[in-house]
């Protein structure tokens, strides 16, 4: 339990850090660049949250517990979108180059860590459910859908409202993706690349916890 508490402070930390330097770039300069990164680090938090509820309502009915997972499913693309942040990065005046690139890489490390972290909790309440190997396939396809996420919100301009908000909207785009991926090659290329990474990225993640927890 203290040892969770610890890392739940750092990542808290982590966030204020994040929101300390674009705060300070703000004042500095009276520009509001890369404000938004402190939206984007929120959207980032709520996959970690309803984790950690989903967690907390193990007793509950099982249609809390699949809403709340559905929900984090949702939302989950948000903790690796951050990485796209990565387009909006330039030399501006009087800003150093540098002071911004550690700015993007910090909210991109804390979506990153809160998405995995969200991730290793709903995992743990899978496996409070299905076997070993059904639960793997469910992480492997969270993460290929959340990578589709991530392209489906930089390219298409989607958000996780949209799911209730535009859900007809949605169907129509990924049909045409589905019946036409010949003219959709960059859909699958981002995709392609971000579940590999993301599935990487994760499993050294679980590999260095579950090494740590042996020693």
């Amino acid at each position: 339990m203290k040892k969770k508490s610890s890392i739940i402070r750092i990542l808290y930390l982590s966030l204020l850090c994040t929101v300390l330097l674009i705060a300070i770039r703000i004042a500095y300069t009276g520009n509001w660049r890369f404000a938004s990164l402190v939206w984007n680090m929120f959207l980032a938090f709520i996959p970690f949250v309803l984790s950690i509820t989903l967690l907390k309502k193990m007793n509950s009915s099982r249609l809390t517990q699949y809403l709340l997972l559905a929900t984090w499913l949702v939302f989950f693309p948000n903790a690796p979108y951050i990485i796209t942040d990565f387009v909006h990065l330039d030399h501006t005046p009087p800003v150093p180059f540098w002071y911004d690139l550690v700015i993007i890489f910090w909210a991109a490390w804390n979506g990153l860590i809160l998405g995995f972290v969200s991730l290793l909790n709903i995992e743990k309440f899978l496996l409070t459910k299905f076997g070993k190997r059904q639960v793997n396939v469910m992480v492997y396809l969270s993460l290929v859908l959340c990578a589709f996420g991530v392209y489906a919100g930089r390219y298409l301009r989607w958000n996780s409202w949209d799911v209730v908000a535009n859900p007809h909207e949605i169907y129509r785009d990924v049909k045409y993706i589905a019946l036409n991926p010949e003219d959709n090659m960059r859909t699958w290329g981002v995709t392609f690349l971000f579940s590999v990474l993301m599935i990487i990225c994760y499993y050294t993640i679980r590999q260095l916890k579950q090494a740590m927890r042996e020693e």
